[in-house]
């Protein structure tokens, strides 16, 4: 494959940095948009960042704003910053970048989930030959995690999968690669489960 250019928003996190390697691995020149880059929840900030970028013919959202609060307790700053970051971003990523991938006749596009999710996106880009696929990890090590989650959730997550061994950034990396690759292009409205089994469908 010639160098194919991917977008990797959250690229300086845990699960993000795994995709970022995965995919300078398979050969893509990879652009990454994390907090250093760009603000998110800022729509002329993202729209600034993708325009600098140009052209990509692979994005993987893999940024999260993971604020949470009791339902008395959340402010409607912190509710429209975390709409912003997860899914407004998204949606102006794919705008700015979607028409390229649809001229060129090939695409990918993969968001990183919660492992709760199930509607799939529209296929609408797929006569484009554009995949559009979610990842949703289950209890993955990351240096976020490790300070954020009790120690025993991760033994009790793991006595509860299928495959029982802990989860690590790299498990989800993989999936997205391959979800980037050619070998991909029979996958679009899916939401893989990346859990060790933890949930089956």
């Amino acid at each position: 494959m010639s160098e194919r250019v991917a977008v990797v928003t959250g690229g300086a996190g845990g699960i993000g940095g795994a995709i970022v390697e995965a995919l300078q691995g398979d050969g893509h020149r990879v652009a990454i948009l994390d907090r250093e880059q760009v603000d998110l929840a800022d729509a002329a900030d993202v729209r600034r960042a993708a325009a600098e970028i140009g052209q990509a013919d692979v994005l993987v959202h893999a940024a999260a704003a993971l604020d949470q609060a009791a339902l008395h307790d959340v402010d409607l700053d912190t509710w429209r910053r975390v709409q912003a970051v997860n899914v407004e971003a998204a949606l102006l990523l794919a705008q700015a970048f979607s028409p390229g991938m649809a001229q060129r006749g090939w695409g990918r596009i993969v968001h990183i989930v919660s492992d709760t999710i199930w509607s799939p996106p529209s296929p609408a880009l797929g006569p484009s030959g554009i995949t559009v696929n979610a990842v949703a990890p289950g209890l993955t090590r990351t240096a976020a995690t490790l300070e954020g989650v009790e120690g025993e959730a991760f033994e009790e997550v793991r006595r509860r999968q299928a495959l029982p061994r802990s989860l690590v950034p790299g498990d989800t990396a993989a999936t997205v690669a391959f979800l980037c690759s050619d070998a991909g292009e029979a996958l679009t409205g899916q939401t893989l489960n990346v859990d060790g089994g933890l949930i089956f469908h």
